[in-house]
């Protein structure tokens, strides 16, 4: 257990940010499922209202860095690209 102030304080931050960080990354994972089972439903019109909906999530998660930015542009691209490809 920490034993100076400083510590104590980090030890309360961590607990915190770790929170946060967490639900981040679960509402970005839950924004690219709806993406994912809109293209499987192969409705183009719902796809693309749920790609809309999930691209500043997924973005933000990147600016916040609970994941890594060339990540997010990945994953962006591949959904926008199977976004296209349903006719």
């Amino acid at each position: 257990m920490a034993h100076h102030k400083s510590a104590k304080k980090r030890i309360r931050q961590t607990v915190r940010r770790t929170a946060i960080n967490r639900s981040r990354t679960s509402l970005v994972r839950g924004q690219i499922k709806k993406v994912e089972t809109a293209i499987a439903s192969g409705d183009k019109k719902a796809a693309e209202a749920a790609f809309k909906a999930a691209q500043p999530e997924i973005q933000r998660g990147a600016v916040k860095g609970v994941i890594h930015r060339n990540t997010a542009a990945r994953k962006l691209s591949r959904l926008s690209s199977r976004i296209k490809k349903l006719t």
